[in-house]
């Protein structure tokens, strides 16, 4: 039998992690439990992969991922000694190829599963504004395919219907379509021969989408795809010029960071995502500095919390005052941030009350987010002892669950399952339980 080369490569990275044998394994182990994918290596794995041996294919992701949380910046395959083969579908140098590669697998249902077990990267490296400026000088144009304005205004006005629907249905449903509209009209466009200003607009438009598109899969727990959508959004606002866009995806990876746990990189997404903004008006700045303030909670800086705080609520009471050009963002969505900063520095009552205000103001046609909310203020009752209040707004949250199609709202579910099963004695636990145990096996099945 032939000898193997030992991996020496891995060996360094792994010296400098200063990790046992039984860390390493358990980091990795971590990372799969992320995307729903078993480990069954031990410490004794370990050895074997410094001598050599190469790791299952599905597993080398995971290693690398585990490995760049651990020494803060990005570890790829070459540089871990492992094989180039495992380039997945989106990751091509040419933004435009790359969406195609991205939407069309994204469009296959045999190939979304393994898109949604894509590995999240917390140490992804962000293009930053001057590197991505000119990116699609070079890209090749189609002189068959001239585009004007009116194809902007067409791939504009699909969005915000494909947004619509994802905010009453969730993500799960809308996402396929927006894919497919990627893949069969936008990347088209982008080759299109067309004025300078109309090719800016595009590919504002595109970039649009793609966010969009990314949001949905982050919606699904799909978050290693939603960060590779997030990454195109950004590379093709920066070619368009488009600040706001460009800040906005910024802004939504701190979205996704703070939620999935990653409170370091949540501060630095968000940061990243307010220094990009230039002149930002009083709407704007209220919508990132509220997420540098969840941002920053999470960390435990409750002085940098708290100050990001009170400089939304100021700058939202300027917004308010004038026209709403940034209407997404509004006194609900402060709320939410207010009640986020509040819990995480420990003040769950004070939570309750902010997440109970921003409940209110939400309109009803945000379905999915009337149940996460509902569902978080559910949580937080329960914490305070006021189990049947709890059960009241679970039983809001099982009134919309059954229309949406969401990830996250199925985690809410599922939680909210979990948190009443010690308490079936009780009338109330017990019906919102029964109730809601098989509206959760049915979007399972």
């Amino acid at each position: 039998m032939t000898a193997r080369t030992p991996n020496t490569a891995l060996a360094d990275l792994y010296a400098e992690t200063g990790w046992t044998r039984g860390q390493f394994i358990r980091a990795v182990q971590r990372v799969g439990t992320e995307v729903g994918q078993d480990v069954t290596y031990d410490e004794s794995a370990v050895p074997h992969w410094l001598k050599g041996s190469m790791p299952r294919k599905l597993v080398r992701p995971l290693i690398l991922e585990a490995l760049s949380r651990r020494l803060g910046r990005p570890v790829t395959a070459p540089e871990a000694g492992f094989v180039k083969s495992d380039e997945t579908p989106g990751e091509s140098t040419d933004t435009v190829t790359g969406l195609i590669e991205l939407g069309s697998a994204d469009m296959n249902p045999g190939r979304r599963t393994i898109l949604k077990g894509s590995v999240y990267s917390a140490a992804l490296a962000i293009p930053g504004w001057p590197d991505i400026a000119d990116r699609f000088d070079w890209v090749a144009r189609d002189p068959h395919i001239r585009i004007g304005m009116p194809e902007v205004d067409a791939v504009v006005a699909m969005t915000e219907h494909i947004s619509d629907l994802d905010d009453k249905f969730g993500g799960r449903m809308a996402r396929p379509m927006a894919a497919a509209f990627l893949v069969n009209t936008i990347t088209p466009y982008l080759r299109a021969d067309a004025p300078d200003t109309v090719r800016r607009a595009m590919l504002s438009a595109a970039a649009d989408h793609c966010y969009l598109t990314g949001y949905m899969a982050m919606d699904e727990r799909a978050d290693g795809l939603a960060q590779r959508y997030y990454t195109k959004a950004l590379e093709l606002a920066g070619a368009a010029g488009d600040h706001l866009t460009y800040c906005t995806t910024l802004r939504g990876m701190s979205v996704q960071a703070v939620d999935l746990g990653h409170g370091p990189v949540a501060v630095r997404l968000a940061d990243s995502a307010s220094a990009a903004s230039p002149q930002a008006g009083p709407r704007m700045l209220a919508f990132l500095v509220g997420q540098q303030a969840h941002a920053a909670a999470q960390t435990g800086d409750r002085a940098g919390a708290l100050l990001r705080i009170k400089e939304a609520e100021a700058a939202m009471e300027k917004a308010e005052s004038r026209a709403k050009a940034f209407g997404s963002y509004d006194p609900s969505s402060l709320h939410y941030h207010i009640s986020q900063v509040r819990y995480e520095l420990g003040d769950i009552s004070g939570a309750v009350t902010s997440m109970e205000e921003s409940s209110r103001l939400r309109e009803p046609v945000y379905r999915r987010t009337h149940v996460r909310y509902h569902a978080m203020l559910a949580e937080r009752k329960l914490q305070l002892g006021r189990l049947e209040e709890a059960c009241a707004d679970w039983n809001r949250v099982l009134d919309d669950y059954p229309h949406v199609q969401s990830g996250r709202c199925d985690d809410r579910v599922r939680t909210m399952l979990a948190l009443l099963r010690p308490h079936l004695k009780n009338g109330h636990a017990r019906e919102a339980y029964e109730r809601g145990r098989p509206l959760l096996q049915q979007k399972a099945a």
